[in-house]
This record gives C-alpha cells, sequence and structure tokens, in this order.
C-alpha cells in the first residue's frame, strides 16, 4: 500500500496517513533497524498498560525504509502550544498529569534505566576515566525499581488536543525508579542546548528553566532529591548525543 500525506516530520522519521486510523512511523534510510525494533518491542510491552498513548500494530520494511504502524492521533505538540500561548504554569500542569499516570505504572519486560545510562556512560569517547568511574559508581548506588519509565517524556512527545494530552515516542522506554523519568524530563527540558539558528537564545533558556521550575513544582519532587540522578544523565548524555559535545 502506498502512504499518504504528511503528517508530521522529524530529524529520524517522518509520519504519514496509513490504512484507516493508524499511522506509519517511516524511518530515514540507514536508521539502525536495531533501535527501530527497540521502540516496536518497547511499544508493544507496554500496550496494555493504562494510559494515553497511541497503540503499536506491527513494523513494515518499505524498499530500503523501515517502518512502524501506530494508532492515528490528533493535535498539536504540547511544545508548540507553549510557544504559541506561552502558558508556562498550564503547560506544567499538562506534563504533570500524564506523567503521573505513567510512573504509577509497573513494568519488567522493557530494559533497565540502569542498563540504558551505563551503556552510554561506556560509549562517551571524551570523558576521562575518573569522570566515567565517578559516574558509573554514582549508577550502581541509585534505586533500581520497576516503575515504568518513558525516558524521553518532554513537551516534543506529548499531544495535545480538546486539553487532552498523550504521549508518543517509545525509543528509550525503560524500568527503574520515578526519579529517575523525572530527572530524564528535567535535562531534556533545562539542559539540552537550544537552536544554533534561534533569534532569542537567552529568553529560550529562561522560558525551559521556569517550565523545568514549575514541572518540578507540579510532580512534587525537589532538585535535591533528582541531583545524583541527573548527574548521571549528564554524564551518560556525550555518549547519547556526541554531536551535541563537538
Amino acid at each position: 500500500m502506498q502512504y499518504g500525506k504528511i503528517i508530521g516530520k522529524g530529524n529520524t522519521a517522518t509520519v504519514y496517513e496509513w490504512e484507516e486510523g493508524t499511522v506509519l512511523k517511516l524511518f530515514v534510510k540507514g536508521y539502525p533497524k536495531s533501535a527501530i525494533e527497540r521502540e516496536f518491542l518497547n511499544a508493544k510491552a507496554i500496550n496494555a498498560i493504562n494510559f494515553a498513548k497511541p497503540k503499536v500494530y506491527e513494523i513494515i520494511c518499505i524498499e530500503e525504509q523501515t517502518g512502524i504502524i501506530y494508532d492515528r492521533v490528533e493535535g498539536e505538540t504540547l511544545l508548540n502550544w507553549v510557544l504559541k500561548t506561552g502558558d508556562l504554569q498550564e503547560c506544567a500542569k499538562y506534563m504533570a498529569r500524564l506523567h503521573k499516570t505513567i510512573i504509577q505504572n509497573s513494568v519488567n519486560n522493557v530494559p533497565s534505566y540502569k542498563e540504558f545510562l551505563e551503556s552510554n556512560i561506556l560509549n562517551a569517547a571524551s570523558a576521562n576515566l575518573i569522570d566515567r568511574e565517578r559516574a558509573l559508581e554514582t549508577l550502581a548506588k541509585l534505586k533500581d525499581g520497576d516503575t515504568l519509565c518513558h525516558g524521553d517524556f518532554h513537551p516534543g512527545n506529548i499531544l495535545l488536543s480538546s486539553g487532552h494530552t498523550m504521549v508518543i515516542d517509545f525509543m528509550n522506554v525503560c524500568h527503574g525508579d520515578s526519579l529517575y523519568d523525572i530527572a530524564r524530563t528535567v535535562f531534556l527540558m533545562e539542559y539540552t542546548p537550544v537552536p544554533q539558528d534561534a533569534e532569542d537564545s537567552e529568553r529560550l533558556l529562561r522560558f525551559k528553566k521556569t517550565l523545568t521550575d514549575l514541572y518540578l513544582v507540579e510532580m512534587n519532587v525537589t532538585r535535591e532529591r533528582i541531583q545524583d540522578y541527573l548527574s548521571v544523565i549528564i554524564a551518560a548524555r556525550v555518549g547519547e548525543c556526541p554531536e551535541e559535545y563537538r
């Protein structure tokens, strides 16, 4: 079957209309098949868990590209909504309400967050041995757990429609401690770089920091409680996304 019009486009994949009520998330040529399969298996593992998300159906190959079939969901990203409205308080409330519905669940058939962090720490070519050992020591002391962690929970992965939110993108779903997932969200919102071509980078940085503060208030979590998780996430990011550190 030929896919229909483009619904959304990102760095790694384009989302197309597919059969009635579904979409095709088609990854770019050359994107690692192992990563696509990981997303599919993660999404399938949490299909029956009760929180707002699109259901996954199958993984398919079209010529030289691989894609995943999901339920079609309507709405704009929460990121676009908050940039348009400037309503940081309401954005934080939307995020916290949805995130709480995710981390109230338990799961054991997805990878551990510690495996994800350890692998990226070891892959961090630019890190010196002392920093790497310190990060691994801190990681070993962090809590294990069976809490469902989304792993990439941020406004760009949340869809908003008529006041209802839904989360997408299951590449980094894992199990662990809920504070890891909250710390990961803090990192993704506050610590990731703003686009180089941004017109007002200082304003965007303040925007990111304020939204993060409001989100933590809504989650009833202090920065002190997530500090060790955050330090390890920062160390692991060098191996996860080395292009951010060039």
